[in-house]
């Protein structure tokens, strides 16, 4: 099976080229795709030099660009990275597409240990307890760390903002599409400020209350 690893980014000039070498050195990725979100730095000059295919999402949101990578990606198999986390390890990608593989799952989410997580725990956890509470089960339901099969991910309406990686995995549960969680360690990426963080989290709830059919006032 063919695999896409698809990479938003906006404004990672300082990371970019460490993400993109460790997905060369796992050697499983039949393609790189950088999907630039309206950058002002080098990040697409960076990733070109890299070797990545790269590709411009003028539309701010990282929902907007994962519909850009889903979009140009060929493979028959998606990975989509954080392109802010320098310390991926390679063997994690093998170990993320291997239930794939193996026709053990249609949808694979990263979890890993980290500092930080404030939204997770305080937010998003004790909405799908109330919600969805099948879907409790899973540690980083904020994970952008996923994989699945191309199928699964042109089947979805995106979230364009923060909520995009909690909605997806709501979709495909409720698409009952075989889910699981594989480990992939620590990771360290940086916590937002408090302000940053309060947009975040209203973000995460309309994702999560819209699906639950619960109206909220915009």
């Amino acid at each position: 099976m063919k695999v896409s690893v698809i990479i938003p980014a906006y404004n990672e000039e300082k990371y970019i080229a460490k993400v993109i070498t460790m997905v060369k050195k796992s050697k499983i990725a039949d393609e790189i795709i950088v999907i630039d979100n309206n950058s002002s730095d080098n990040t697409s000059l960076i990733a070109n030099e890299n070797g990545a295919k790269t590709f411009f999402c003028k539309r701010q949101g990282k929902g907007y660009a994962m519909e850009k990578g889903i979009k140009v990606a060929s493979g028959d198999i998606y990975l989509f990275l954080d392109g802010d986390i320098c310390n991926y390890k390679v063997g994690f990608i093998r170990s993320l597409i291997k239930p794939i593989i193996n026709n053990e799952a249609d949808f694979v989410k990263g979890t890993f240990t980290r500092t930080g997580g404030r939204v997770t725990e305080l937010v998003a956890r004790p909405l799908l307890e109330l919600t969805f509470p099948k879907l409790s089960k899973f540690s980083q339901p904020l994970s952008g760390i996923i994989a699945g099969k191309s199928e699964v991910f042109k089947n979805l309406v995106l979230d364009k903002n923060y909520g995009v990686d909690v909605g997806i995995l709501i979709d495909v549960h409720r698409a009952k599409y075989r889910i699981t969680e594989v480990n992939i360690g620590k990771i360290k990426n940086y916590s937002q400020d408090w302000h940053s963080l309060i947009g975040m989290s209203k973000q995460v709830t309309k994702s999560i209350l819209s699906r639950a059919n619960i109206k909220i006032k915009e």
